[in-house]
Parts: C-alpha cells; structure tokens; sequence
C-alpha cells in the first residue's frame, strides 16, 4: 500500500489524558540520564519555583508518541510501521511539565512529501494541559520506505 497523499492537512483530535506522575518522571529521567535534583526530589524542585517535580524537557515525547500512533495505526494513511525510519524531532516549551499535570495531544499532519517509493510525512503535536493551557508543541519527520527499498 503506498502513503495516502490526502493525509496532509488531517487533524487528529486529542483522546486520552496522560497523567504525569512522579514515579514517570523519575523513570524518564534516570532513562535519559538526566541527573538535575529537580526531576527527582520534590524540595529541588520546589526551590526552582515548579509545584511538583519538573520533566526533562523530552518527556514531552511520551505524550507525543501517543499522538503519533493515531496516525501509524490508521488504516486509511497506508503506513507500515516497519518500514518507518524517525528522521527529526523538535520540541518547543511554552511552559514546563511538572508532576501533576493531565495532558493531551491533537495531532496534526503538516506535510507529506513523496520520495522514491515512499514518503517523507511531517506531523506536528499540540501539547496541552487539562485547562487548555499550551505546555509544549512538538514536530517530527519520519521516512516510510517504499516497499521497492
């Protein structure tokens, strides 16, 4: 099956809440090797002016990868997951992740752009808190390999 052209423009609306724990945060950043007090002690934290502990700034991927498996997993976009290469990654912050906070992600397909045999798609993950408050957009690329690759 070859990439749905027609994904470009398509909005994927937010659905389920992630809870940002403290124990997740913990994990995240003993995972990324990120060491700073604040994502492990809630003192550290609190003396730097956040509520609870604070994310390592590419925590925001957990809530974006969850938006972006909207889009792996439908069947009208003609991707196959296995043939995905992840290309590009950015974050912007508009405020920090804290424990705490409930956040959701709509998802937006910014791009598709053919190549070869397959496509380069360019999504977009609009990152908010329960009261709709901007926490963080993230944009990533990836490659789906045509199948001739």
């Amino acid at each position: 099956m070859t990439i749905n052209p027609d994904l470009a423009g398509r909005v994927y609306p937010a659905e389920a809440v992630y809870e940002v724990s403290r124990e997740k945060i913990r994990e995240f950043a003993r995972a990324v090797q990120a060491t700073h007090p604040a994502h492990f002690d809630l003192q550290a934290a609190q003396a730097l002016g956040h509520p609870d502990l604070l994310a390592p700034p590419t925590f925001a991927i957990i809530v974006a990868q969850r938006a972006d498996a909207r889009l792996i997993e439908d069947p009208s976009s003609g991707i196959d997951f296995s043939r995905v290469v992840h290309a590009e990654q950015r974050f912007t912050h508009h405020r920090p992740i804290v424990a705490g906070d409930e956040l959701t992600a709509e998802l937006h397909v910014d791009t598709v752009r053919a190549m070869g045999g397959g496509a380069m798609i360019t999504t977009r993950a609009e990152i908010v808190a329960a009261d709709g408050e901007p926490v963080a957009t993230t944009t990533s690329a990836i490659l789906v390999r045509g199948e001739e690759q």
